[in-house]
């Protein structure tokens, strides 16, 4: 058999082992972040967050109708399709090492059958060695775009290589012109492959340079970074603008249609693109003829954003920007919703804003484009070279980390500790590790010592880093989300390094330059503010991907290494060698990963969404703000058709012009939200934000008043400022809505024993200085909707939505619904709860699958189940029953709860909230339940509690202070709870925990 049919076999085989994986370990439905929307509006052609992935809402679609009309199982195919595109990916990357290999151990040679074997043997090793990593198969087993961007990347570095050994063929720019088209197939769906250009163009040079000179390569170099700039702004935004502006001039000048303007554009960028096309054959300039024909096919590629300005005008749900025109669609593209971050010049957290950058903005009008003024940005009284620390957000993790003073501005010193210490090392250097070395746990990490690390499993070694390792309990040695490798994976790729440098300098070149723009430029570009919601290594897979060539590679370099200190055969050498890589490579990978990789079991996320929605009564109105307590509730009602009658309104997203619009109208089930104010009072320019002045009106006012003031374009209604205009404000803090007693008796369910609390009038405070639209739109919703349907909140984002009126929202267990009640000193800190709605919730509408049976609990899921799920359902139902003496029902409740365990606690925080449960299981007579629970309970805190003191003892840093106070605070509700259960046992273990740690701590 042929080299090159062996080779496609091998790599074939390795994506069908690849696949197999990822299919026997692919999540069976939505999971947390992005999945839940891109595959409702994959399923129905909808548009996401910006700036948008057409072609994979495209190709996902296809994958959906795999499903054969079941929508149950949409997910599960997308998820599929996500598998697929990594299993390609895995494919690809067994050629590019292959193709490499053979270039630099066998050049144009066929080579005998024992250097074949070593190649083949090096792309199999970095390819699964790469297939079964931390970060790529987290991506390669759900419905997001990292997948597909990986392939296009692996596509495009394969088809580069493709080039290189047949660049002195006639044809060999075929090659090149389908880079270019992959290329602009791959900005539909994400950008992050667009990074190859400037390594790619170093390949071009080293290729076909006959003299290489370090100034040759930097000037390459340049025009790759050039061709790189071309593409994100030229292809992607200019292009877009200047359509933009001829839409305007057709349209505004000349009365055309939408869209006339864009047609003479396309038309003259079609004609440019012939004319040079036909200039440049008869004058004989390939090179010119190259490079438009390259720039056309990038542009075809790109057209797959047309499907946006098409879906756009068709009224569908999910609509994000409404990019329905050519100014709307630069908007979109342009990401305008999202703050910008400084690169090269900017501000510091302590900088002030002097003044406003604004420049000419256009909407859409019913006939015309009408300009307004847009704020691009602010300018400050100081700014820095490479602002690093530029969030007032921010401010107080900043002083924490570099030890500055309150008012101590930043130096160009401490902006750059912070970027290698905290941008380079902990937000892209510790997931580098986690992929090669080892991964301490799944614990959101902010610096601690005992959070999401990485780690060798060499433990002398890991104990320099992370004091207090060998207090670790037997529970988290065997937490499936730690990992070791022992650097194993990571000396084979450095192996590889040093085995194809003292080969090829310019091939390590091209490789490395491609590693720096996949890994540190997208740190150095992306400029990312701590703090960050979720972990994000998947952003550098790219990275990780070329490290994987230098892994396969490795075999190689460890064979060279061996042939030349061991007098053994190399056939003997070879298999020996191969043999360790593998097993140091792909087997150990697999083999620590696979627990915490394996989503088969896992259905949470899909039925918090389901529990949260089946929470609220018919037609309701739900407001929900962040990614997870959003994005799986649209996958319920766009894919699965779950109660649509249900209005799922997202606060952040009702900050803008488009969403209050479509808020206004039907959506599937759902009437038209009561928002009664004019859409023209607060389309985009007009009264984007409200500032709050206090004029000092006593009492409370009328929210309909209000509303009449800050919506009113009359001057007399406005407040005069320093340059004679007249701008709309909020007078005062202090709002009110009167009661209509009767409406709310008959519509609001209000329970019997509430009803005497109901008020005149609802009186509240804002919490912020500023209105949004999401303000304005709520306020006439309040005023409009008089209780005919029921608003909720979800419960997790209430405090960040509720406009001040958290003491009229009854907690329902996963949502908080808007009551007119107003019980004074009865309310629970911030709102009131309905412990028979909780109960009923729990016990008749809610489904809970495996939790407590999952031999790994995902660190997301187990995020919102302790932080969300169990405190709002069963621990404030469970003490609000027991209070009102209504104990079959917190019996009921408390061994729901119970059932509910995870198999391991992980934090204080559920050792916290358990202490309620041991309480109740104790007083509703479930006392053996109590106790295995307690036992369980201080088990848990005297693990964690011993590894937070021996890492305070022996680096008094790093430890976990937040853990430490919960674990003290529940051993304060332990001790009398074991005293009063009668265990002896468990009471002296409680009472020696609590003085052990308090003698410490306190």
């Amino acid at each position: 058999m042929s080299y090159n049919k062996i080779n496609n076999f091998l790599g074939w085989l390795c994506g069908i082992i690849a696949f197999v994986l990822y299919a026997f370990t692919v999540d069976q439905s939505i999971s947390w972040w992005d999945t839940g929307e891109f595959i409702a509006a994959s399923d129905k052609l909808e548009i996401v967050h910006q700036p948008g992935a057409p072609l994979f809402l495209l190709i996902q679609n296809l994958f959906s109708n795999l499903a054969l009309g079941n929508k149950e199982q949409v997910a599960l195919w997308m998820n599929l399709g996500s598998a697929f595109c990594s299993a390609l990916t895995i494919v690809f990357l067994f050629w590019t090492i292959t193709a490499l290999a053979r270039k630099l151990l066998l050049g144009r040679t066929e080579g005998n059958r024992l250097q074949k074997l070593q190649i083949f043997a090096a792309g199999a090793v970095g390819a699964l060695a790469y297939a079964f990593t931390d970060s790529f198969w987290y991506s390669a087993v759900e419905s997001e775009v990292y997948a597909m961007s990986s392939l296009c990347t692996a596509i495009v570095f394969w088809l580069a290589l493709k080039w290189e050994r047949r660049a002195d063929e006639p044809d060999s720019n075929k090659w090149l012109l389908l880079i270019a088209y992959v290329m602009g197939l791959s900005i539909g769906v994400h950008l992050l492959n667009l990074l190859t250009i400037p390594a790619l163009a170093l390949l071009i040079y080293f290729r076909k340079s006959i003299h290489v000179t370090w100034k040759g390569a930097a000037k390459a170099l340049a025009w790759g970074v050039l061709a790189l700039a071309f593409i994100l702004w030229g292809v992607i935004q200019y292009s877009v603008k200047i359509a933009a502006g001829f839409d305007l001039f057709f349209v505004n000048s000349l009365g055309m249609p939408f869209g006339s303007g864009i047609i003479l554009f396309v038309l003259l960028l079609v004609s440019a693109a012939v004319f040079g096309i036909v200039y440049s054959i008869k004058r004989n300039k390939p090179i010119l003829n190259l490079l438009i024909l390259g720039t056309c096919l990038v542009f075809f590629g790109f057209t797959s954003f047309s499907m946006l300005l098409i879906r756009a005008q068709t009224n569908i749900t999910l609509n994000n920007n409404d990019p329905d025109n050519a100014f709307s669609f630069l908007g979109y593209l342009s990401r305008e919703q999202y703050q910008s971050e400084p690169l090269f010049k900017g501000p510091t957290f302590n900088s002030k804003i002097v003044d406003v950058n604004e420049s000419a903005g256009y909407r859409k009008d019913a006939e015309r484009y009408e300009k307004f003024e847009n704020v691009k940005g602010y300018k400050y009284d100081k700014e820095v070279l490479f602002p690093r620390m530029y969030s007032q957000k921010h401010a107080d993790f900043y002083k924490q980390y570099l030890n500055l003073a309150d008012g101590e501005n930043p130096t160009f010193l401490d902006n750059m500790k912070f970027f290698f210490n905290y941008q380079v090392g902990h937000m892209y250097s510790r997931y580098f590790m986690w992929n090669f070395v080892g991964r301490q746990n799944d614990t959101p990490s902010q610096g601690e010592l005992t959070a999401g690390n990485w780690i060798s499993g060499i433990n002398i070694l890991d104990e320099l880093r992370l004091p207090g390792l060998d207090a670790i309990s037997e529970s988290m040695k065997k937490d499936p989300s730690r990992n070791t490798y022992f650097f194993l994976p990571l000396l084979l790729g450095i192996a590889g390094l040093i085995w194809q440098a003292k080969r090829s300098k310019r091939d390590t070149t091209i490789v490395g330059l491609l590693f720096f723009f996949t890994g540190l430029a997208i740190v150095l570009y992306l400029n990312q503010t701590p703090l960050q919601p979720r972990e994000r290594d998947y952003s550098y897979a790219g990275s990780f991907y070329v490290f994987a060539i230098w892994i396969g590679l490795g075999v190689l370099g460890l064979i060279d290494f061996m042939q030349k200190r061991s007098k053994l055969s190399i056939k003997a050498i070879t298999y020996t060698s191969v043999a360790f890589a593998m097993l140091a490579g792909p087997i150990l990978l697999v083999k620590e990963n696979w627990d915490d990789h394996d989503r088969s079991g896992r259905n949470m996320t899909r039925e918090v969404a389901m529990n949260t929605l089946n929470s609220c009564e018919p037609n309701a109105i739900l407001l929900t703000y962040a990614d997870n307590d959003t994005f799986p509730l649209w996958y319920l009602q766009e894919v699965e058709g779950i109660r649509t009658d249900v209005r799922v309104l997202n606060y952040g997203y009702l900050g803008s012009d488009w969403y209050v619009k479509q808020a206004m109208e039907d959506v599937n089930q759902s009437k038209a939200l009561p928002i009664a104010f004019d859409f023209n009072k607060v389309k985009k320019g007009v009264r984007d934000v409200i500032q709050v002045v206090d004029l000092g009106i006593e009492g409370y006012t009328d929210v309909d008043q209000l509303l009449d003031v800050m919506l009113s374009d009359d001057n007399r209604n406005k407040l005069e400022t320093s340059d004679g205009s007249f701008v709309n404000v909020m007078p005062t803090k202090k709002l009110q809505l009167k009661i209509d007693k009767e409406k709310a008796l008959k519509n609001a369910n209000i329970p019997a024993e509430w009803q005497q609390f109901i008020p005149e009038y609802m009186q509240w405070e804002l919490k912020e200085n500023l209105v949004t639209r999401a303000d304005l739109s709520l306020m006439s919703i309040l005023v409009n909707n008089n209780w005919e349907r029921p608003i909720y909140f979800v419960s997790l984002s209430a405090p960040a939505i509720s406009m001040g009126l958290d003491k009229y929202l009854a907690s329902e267990g996963l949502v908080s619904k808007l009551m007119p009640v107003d019980m004074g000193q009865s309310s629970k800190g911030s709102g009131l709860i309905n412990a028979d709605k909780i109960y009923d919730n729990a016990i008749n509408k809610f489904e809970w699958s495996n939790i407590n049976t999952l031999e790994h609990f995902d660190v997301d899921s187990n995020q919102y189940y302790e932080g969300w799920i169990y405190p709002n359902v069963y621990t404030d139902g469970m003490q609000a029953l027991v209070n009102q003496g209504k104990m079959k029902e917190a019996r009921q409740l408390a061994l729901q709860a119970y059932d509910f365990q995870p198999k391991e606690t992980k934090s204080m925080r559920q050792t916290y909230y358990n202490t309620v449960l041991v309480d109740t299981l104790l007083k509703v007579k479930e006392v053996d339940k109590a106790k295995v629970l307690a036992g369980k309970q201080l088990r848990a805190i005297r693990e964690n509690l011993d590894y937070q003191l021996a890492i305070f003892q022996k680096a008094n840093r790093g430890y976990d202070a937040i853990s430490i106070q919960l674990g003290l605070a529940a051993l304060d509700q332990y001790v009398p709870i074991m005293k009063e259960l009668g265990d002896e046992q468990l009471f002296a273990e409680a009472s020696r925990l609590d003085k052990k740690y308090k003698a410490v701590w306190l």
